[in-house]
């Protein structure tokens, strides 16, 4: 082709090719300007978003949906995204959110469910929020302690095994706690005050028991300043522990029995002395927890940071809890965690610096490259690892065939279902949880059983969970059996 020929009027063929020149130039010149160092934490938070939100959806193809929290929270979510009370009636029929936990900034999400309904888009929000979260860690440990040292902290932090336990358990409110965490201990070690307690202030609106936490920040910022020997911080810090503290008060008090109707907290049973429960957690598992905190992640350096003070809320409600749910290292209870030791692991790390002893000095030196090593070696045994496997991202034959079944329910009908079919059926009808319907008789049954179950059992179940109604078997299918209440209207919903 003549370069004269595309070239603009008035230009010459020698103009045309100078400009092609300028513009080559340019472009490598935009690309080496995208490796700054100051880039990398972004560059990290993408590729743990791609890597927490391949696994999240891979996971939810798959129909491997472990609880019901997604399905829970997307019914809450829905309502906010039409203006309505966030009723959650897998909590019970007409069940309203709020009176079971205190997390009113779940509503953030409600635009972006208006315009992509559906589960996936919960999923893909948490991972946005989890990989964000791993911006401010990054980024401070390469401001205090060089890029490579800074990168590799990030690294450790995104593959922590307390962000992935969360990511594997479905979509829960803590991932929004993550970044506010991260982004106030980060203005924290940097002397920000204001921003520290901007930051801090809106976890009181993520769960009732983030109050606590937002206190601990406080008091962190207490003793920093104290040390410091600044002056004029410590009152608003002070106003913030308290704030923190009553706004928690409230909410366990006066808005969650507000909202439940039974007027109480309906999870006091499981801390202190309520519900008379004599389960105490062992001393070998509160330990074995300690140290799965601190030891792989910070080499136990952390201890040395007042930051770690952020972390004694929610290792002292889980401790003090009869649940043993709450003791160990599964699910999504020790997210909230990782922030507070990585971002103490900074701290402890830009304070040793070059004093102390030789031997700690030398310690500190080698500690980023060894936990990151450690979190990409337990990483082989943790969730992230099934993106290595070609099973993550086939969907199973039978899941298939469950979703053609599950089709066959009409929507805006009530259903009861167990954990297999929520997700695919709160997006598009009034779900209730199995043996929780209180008194509502639904429409379809949808139950995940075992490949032994027979239809005469499950017609059983459907009388036993169901004394006055008749119910009719559709089909059963990818290990889902399909119910429908046999009614002169049948036809109809």
């Amino acid at each position: 082709m003549d370069t004269a020929a595309t070239a603009p009027p008035g230009t010459t063929a020698e103009g045309a090719t100078a400009a092609t020149a300028r513009l080559r130039t340019r472009l490598p010149a935009r690309a080496v300007a995208l490796r700054h160092p100051r880039f990398d934490p972004y560059w990290l938070a993408l590729g743990l978003f791609a890597a927490y939100a391949t696994l999240s959806v891979c996971r939810y193809r798959r129909m491997a949906t472990m609880s019901w929290d997604l399905g829970i929270f997307e019914q809450a979510i829905r309502a906010y995204a039409h203006f309505q009370a966030p009723i959650a009636d897998l909590k019970g029929p007409g069940a309203n959110i709020l009176g079971d936990h205190f997390s009113p900034i779940t509503a953030l999400l409600a635009p972006l469910y208006r315009l992509f309904p559906g589960p996936v888009t919960l999923l893909l929000a948490q991972a946005a929020l989890f990989a964000l979260s791993a911006v401010p860690v990054a980024r401070t440990g390469a401001r205090l302690l060089g890029r490579a040292r800074g990168l590799a902290i990030g690294t450790a932090y995104g593959l922590a095994w307390g962000l992935q336990r969360a990511v594997d358990f479905d979509f829960h409110e803590i991932c929004f706690a993550l970044p506010l965490i991260a982004f106030s201990l980060e203005a924290v070690i940097l002397r920000r005050w204001y921003a520290a307690m901007l930051w801090a202030a809106p976890l009181v609106f993520v769960k009732e028991d983030m109050g606590a936490t937002v206190a601990a920040i406080g008091a962190v910022i207490v003793v920093r300043v104290w040390r410091e020997r600044e002056t004029g911080i410590t009152p608003l810090a002070v106003a913030l522990m308290g704030f923190g503290v009553l706004v928690s008060a409230l909410a366990l008090g006066v808005v969650i029995p507000g909202f439940n109707g039974a007027g109480s907290y309906g999870y006091w049973d499981k801390v202190g002395s309520g519900g008379g429960s004599d389960a105490v957690i062992p001393f070998a598992t509160a330990l074995r927890t300690l140290l799965w905190t601190l030891l792989p992640t910070t080499g136990l350096l952390a201890l040395r940071s007042p930051l770690l003070l952020a972390a004694l809320p929610t290792l002292g409600w889980r401790f003090v809890s009869h649940d043993e749910h709450y003791w160990g290292t599964d699910w999504h209870y020790s997210a909230v965690l990782m922030p507070v030791v990585f971002l103490a692991l900074v701290d402890a790390l830009d304070r040793i610096g070059t004093s102390g002893s030789g031997r700690l000095v030398r310690y500190a030196r080698q500690l980023p490259a060894a936990v990151c090593a450690a979190a990409l070696a337990l990483t082989t045994s943790l969730p992230l690892a099934g993106l290595a496997e070609e099973a993550t991202y086939r969907e199973p034959p039978h899941v298939q065939a469950a979703e053609r079944l599950l089709d066959r329910i009409p929507d805006g009908a009530t259903v009861e279902a167990n954990v297999g079919p929520i997700t695919r059926l709160t997006s598009r009808c009034r779900v209730f949880w199995v043996g929780s319907t209180q008194g509502v008789t639904p429409r379809y049954l949808a139950l995940a059983e075992p490949p032994d179950r027979t239809v005469r059992q499950e017609l059983a179940y459907a009388k036993q969970l169901h004394p006055d109604a008749r119910y009719e078997a559709l089909a059963r299918a990818g290990g889902y059996f399909l119910l429908r209440l046999k009614t002169p209207s049948a036809a109809g919903r």
